[in-house]
């Protein structure tokens, strides 16, 4: 591997992405504002590289043809990152009005050394988020008050370098960021990146209890019965059981430690838990033993970018109707029997956030900022919108030299109230129509914002970059 690919991979590293340069223009996602990737063409015009992997196009089949959506519902819970355990939730009543309600600041924002990482969950009128530096924050869903904090933040100074970022140079960088929230049966769950798994009581913050782990997790927990299941970075599944937090068994995946910066988690179905790794496999397992039942792995190799040798399956597999959704970093876009992981159908689309399977369709937001509909059924295209379309812009550099192109990095789709609703690095929450991509409207965040949106009794909630809580009504 040549030096030039070592420092691309490295840039990746869920651990070191902290130490390359500016985290949210290095490769957090896989995106921001990297120096414009280009070919040239003959007649001296610029040819995104981006563009030209994702070779989608509508089917003529469906041209014209319209497709069914179901009308939205109420969401009364959004305990899990995914809202439900299956991380499938298809059209909710949220922010009807479409404007901010208010703002709550929650804790620490992102910077070099800690990511705000972890999905809003939601239950019995309390709204519980993570902040980057693994504070624990409970908020009343109406007002915003602030009801109780916590923290799994921990000494790490004694406990070696595997927790700390290492730097390009050779330096390092402390901090045990990512993680995330989930929340059951009258307890917060939070995983963390210092190598821990805490309980706490969801109406008071007193600590239930802990467990810890050997290597950090920048993954959500996922919980679905009597286990808590999270993914360290060691892509290793562990299952806890929710009384005690004793250990009820594990699974090791391959071993791959270049990733994608998004706290995914798993998928629970019944008895079968997805586990999705940064190695680009997706195993669906026993959840009650960890005994594997198959497997896939969602990769695919670009002669044009270096970044599909990340395979991260960093976006949460879905569960819907029978059929499991996935996408991967390096272009897998794929839709599986959930009994045997047989593929029905698979499109070249490389993304890092979840599939929403919603009526006829699926919606799936590409790396570039392509959202494209496909048809639930066939897996062929009904139509691609470009978000950052009067977007891109130019920035930096000296003397006309050295500039960057920018594009913003969405995150989302959610469906809320006949509203296809998404976030973005620009700091906008943005509403599109959901069957013809066109925006409808948009609202200013007041920053960057990574993390989808999540629907909870009427509303929808953002958590920004900077450690802020956002209710949209």
């Amino acid at each position: 591997m040549n030096r030039t690919l070592k420092v691309a991979l490295l840039c990746g590293l869920a651990m070191t992405v902290a130490s390359c340069g500016t985290v949210r223009n290095a490769l957090p996602f896989g995106l921001g504002g990297q120096k414009e990737d280009v070919a040239k063409a003959t007649e001296g015009q610029r040819i995104s590289i981006l563009e030209f992997e994702q070779q989608l196009a509508p089917s003529a089949a469906l041209s014209g043809r319209d497709f069914f959506l179901p009308g939205p519902q109420a969401a009364t819970a959004w305990t899990q990152p995914g809202g439900n355990a299956e991380n499938s939730v298809e059209h909710v009543i949220a922010a009807q009005d479409f404007s901010i309600a208010w703002k709550r600041d929650i804790g620490v924002g992102s910077s070099r050394t800690r990511q705000v990482m972890a999905p809003v969950v939601a239950d019995d009128g309390k709204i519980f988020v993570l902040d980057g530096e693994a504070g624990v924050t409970a908020v009343d869903a109406g007002t915003g008050a602030v009801l109780w904090k916590a923290s799994v933040k921990v000494d790490e100074r004694d406990r070696g370098s595997r927790i700390l970022g290492i730097g390009i140079g050779g330096g390092s960088t402390g901090g045990g960021f990512g993680g995330g929230v989930a929340v059951s049966g009258g307890k917060v769950f939070v995983s963390s990146g210092y190598r821990s798994v805490t309980a706490f009581d969801a109406a008071t913050g007193a600590q239930v209890w802990r467990s810890s782990v050997e290597v950090p997790i920048h993954g959500a927990p996922t919980v679905a019965g009597q286990r808590v299941f999270v993914i360290d970075v060691d892509n290793q599944l562990v299952a806890f059981n929710v009384n005690n937090g004793q250990q009820d068994w594990s699974y090791r995946g391959i071993s791959e430690p270049a990733r994608i910066m998004r706290a995914s988690s798993p998928a629970v179905s019944g008895d079968t838990v997805l586990a999705p790794f940064s190695s680009g496999e997706l195993v669906a397992l026993r959840a009650s033993n960890g005994q594997p039942v198959w497997q896939q792995v969602l990769s695919r190799t670009s002669r044009t970018s270096a970044l599909s040798e990340i395979r991260d399956i960093a976006g949460r597999p879905v569960v819907s109707r029978g059929f499991v959704y996935a996408i991967s970093q390096s272009g897998v876009l794929e839709a599986m029997d959930i009994r045997s992981g047989q593929p029905k159908w698979s499109l070249p689309v490389a993304g890092v956030n979840a599939p929403l399977p919603v009526g006829d369709v699926v919606y799936v937001v590409s790396k570039s900022g392509e959202l494209t509909v496909v048809n639930r059924d066939s897996g062929q295209v009904y139509w691609t919108r470009d978000l950052n379309e009067g977007r891109v812009r130019r920035e930096g550099g000296i003397l006309g030299f050295g500039r960057k192109t920018v594009r913003p990095v969405w995150s989302g789709p959610i469906l809320a109230s006949n509203r296809l609703v998404l976030v973005n690095s620009d700091g906008e929450v943005v509403a599109f129509d959901p069957k013809t991509g066109q925006q409808q409207s948009s609202l200013k965040l007041g920053a960057a914002a990574y993390i989808a949106p999540a629907a909870y009794n009427g509303a929808l909630y953002v958590l920004t970059d900077k450690g802020q809580l956002v209710s949209i009504r």
